[in-house]
C-alpha cells in the first residue's frame, strides 16, 4: 500500500537525517490525515487511487508555488518547492504521454459517440477514470476539448 510505502520512507528519512525529505512526506501525511478525519476514516488505511489524488493536489500545488515564487524573484524558494514537488512525484504512478492520452481520448469519443462541446465532462470523467492517476486532468481537459472542437 503506497500509505504504509510513504510511512516507511519517512521514518528512513528521519533516521537519516534529511529534513527536505522528512518536511516534505509530513505535509503530505498532513493531508492525508485532513481528508481522513473529513470522512471519518482515521483509523483505515486509505486507499491508493485516494491517495494518488491527493499526491496529484500536492504536486500541483508546489509547481504553482514555485511559479509564482520565480515571478516574485525568489528562486531559492521556487527551487525548494520543486524539490518537494519531485520527492512528492515517486509515489505517482508513471505518466502517460500525450499521444497516448490522445489516443484514448480518441477512443473514449468514438464509444460515446460524443461530439458536442456539452459531453465534455462526461468524456474527460471517463479519461480520468481510465488513467487511474498517470495523466494530469488539466491535460486531459485541454485534450478533450480541443478534440471536441474539431
Amino acid at each position: 500500500m503506497l500509505e504504509e510505502r510513504i510511512n516507511q520512507d519517512l521514518k528512513t528519512a528521519l533516521l537519516g537525517g534529511d529534513k527536505l525529505t522528512v518536511s516534505t512526506l509530513r505535509v503530505v501525511k498532513s493531508a492525508v490525515l485532513n481528508v481522513k478525519v473529513a470522512k471519518n476514516t482515521r483509523d483505515q488505511v486509505m486507499p491508493d487511487d485516494e491517495l494518488i489524488m491527493i499526491l496529484q493536489k500536492e504536486v500541483k500545488n508546489r509547481q504553482e508555488s514555485a511559479e509564482l515564487y520565480k515571478q516574485g524573484g525568489d528562486n531559492n524558494r521556487a527551487n525548494q518547492e520543486l524539490a518537494e514537488k519531485t520527492i512528492i512525484q515517486k509515489y505517482l504512478p508513471a505518466q502517460l504521454d500525450e499521444t497516448a492520452i490522445v489516443k484514448l481520448v480518441d477512443a473514449t469519443i468514438g464509444a460515446n459517440n460524443a461530439h458536442a462541446q456539452n459531453s465534455m465532462g462526461e468524456i474527460i470523467a471517463k479519461v480520468r477514470q481510465q488513467t487511474a492517476g498517470q495523466a494530469d486532468g488539466a491535460l486531459i481537459a485541454r485534450i478533450v476539448k480541443d478534440r471536441l472542437a474539431q
